[in-house]
């Protein structure tokens, strides 16, 4: 009896063991932004230093979180930290006052203690100009989210000088996201198109140095410049004349085959459009992630398909992230798919300023033609003889000539 009650009060003891060696321990606190930054400060000199470029993507990659919790107070905080030097001057004038030392001093004693609130001690050596390119960047977005636009053109001017002076490939990935910030910066003012001298010169000589990311960026730039004030044969020239890098990221091909499905649906190429868009949603970033990109590509991509004789899927209005956007596009294909003429002459003028702003309003009004196809075809299956007026009068067309001329088409078709 007394061996029996030893094995089971070593059982208990067992199995008490292992519940308390398997508890999940509590997760780490979050670093402050401060410290994030610093970290991602020595990663890209690890990057430099090791020529390799994974630590830079790294830390660009924690570029979109870290921007929600940048601040005044974090970047002074770490150009505090730098060295005085050229580094630490050019930054020092786009950013608001430091704290007095004698609040400093307060709050060291208000606190728990003077390790709590200790600041690090001032760098020995200068950063590197990948550093100093990133810190650059950095605050470029901290005065954009703050509205501070024409400040933040000139340090991105300051920092695209510095960079084309340079010519270092440990900065490419770096510089790439500098030429996407200022091309941002002049679209918020709409003088985009006082960029295009400089993109297209960066652009060559970003090929001659084989720099395939920076590339990649600024054909992207350029050919949304030319979109934007429908320069189609001029964004065709230059789709013509350079070469997509084969190394570039999916989300840089994935907007360069959206933009190269633009162009092919002006020029009335709808299968290679097509084709262009489908490749392009495949390799976009989620619908989460991009939310705004998604939508955009799915508008175009639903129209080029009614171009096509196709009607999209019902399911792809359900999707979450697409319902809402989509929900004056879904009008317009149920008037193709009816054949409905006036349903779509209305749904076209409730909505045209959001077509406009789309970009899809010119390629909406093609569709006139394939709704009243639709509608004749409706027609000869339930009639065996019908009259040029009643054709008119179910169809809302404007004049018995014009029900001729549609139906004549029709039948040659």
């Amino acid at each position: 009896m007394a061996s029996k009650k030893e094995e089971a009060a070593k059982m208990q003891v067992d199995e008490s063991a292992k519940t308390s060696t398997t508890t999940p321990a509590p997760p780490k606190p979050a670093p402050p932004p401060a410290e994030e930054v610093r970290a991602n400060l020595q990663l890209i000199e690890r990057a430099v230093s090791t020529l390799e470029p994974r630590y830079t993507a790294r830390v660009l990659r924690s570029l979109t979180t870290l921007r929600k919790k940048l601040d005044a107070k974090v970047l002074a905080e770490v150009v505090g930290g730098l060295k005085d030097g050229p580094v630490k001057q050019g930054l020092l004038p786009y950013l608001p006052e430091a704290p007095s030392s004698s609040a400093g001093s307060m709050d060291v004693d208000s606190g728990s203690g003077a390790a709590a609130t200790a600041k690090p001690a001032p760098a020995l050596t200068e950063p590197c100009p990948e550093v100093d390119v990133y810190l650059r960047l950095l605050v470029i977005l901290r005065l954009l989210d703050a509205g501070s636009v024409e400040k933040a053109k000139q340090l991105a001017h300051e920092t695209v000088d510095k960079i084309q002076q340079l010519n270092r490939r440990s900065l490419d990935a770096i510089a790439a996201k500098v030429y996407f910030y200022l091309g941002r910066l002049y679209e918020l003012q709409g003088d985009i198109a006082e960029l295009r001298p400089l993109f297209l010169a960066a652009q060559r000589t970003a090929s001659l140095r084989h720099d395939d990311e920076l590339q990649a960026t600024l054909i992207n730039l350029l050919l949304r410049n030319y979109l934007h004030y429908n320069l189609y044969q001029q964004a065709d020239k230059l789709v013509s004349k350079t070469k997509f890098p084969d190394s570039a990221g999916n989300p840089q091909l994935s907007r360069y085959l959206y933009y190269l499905g633009r162009i092919r649906a002006v020029q009335l190429n709808y299968t290679e459009a097509h084709t262009h868009l489908q490749q392009a949603i495949r390799r976009a970033p989620g619908a989460t992630v991009a939310p705004g990109f998604y939508q955009t590509m799915h508008k175009l991509f639903l129209i080029v398909e009614l171009l096509m004789g196709d009607i999209p899927e019902r399911a792809l209005f359900r999707h979450p992230v697409l319902k809402g956007a989509l929900a004056p596009y879904l009008k317009i294909v149920q008037a193709v798919r009816t054949g409905d003429l006036a349903q779509f002459q209305s749904s076209l003028q409730a909505h045209a300023p959001l077509f406009t702003q789309d970009g899809t309003y010119t390629l909406i009004l093609r569709l006139r033609h394939n709704v009243i196809k639709t509608g004749v075809r409706a027609l000869s299956i339930a009639y065996s003889r019908i009259s040029l007026r009643d054709i008119c009068l179910k169809l809302h067309l404007d004049s018995e000539e014009d029900a001729e001329y549609i139906v004549g088409k029709a039948v040659r078709d």
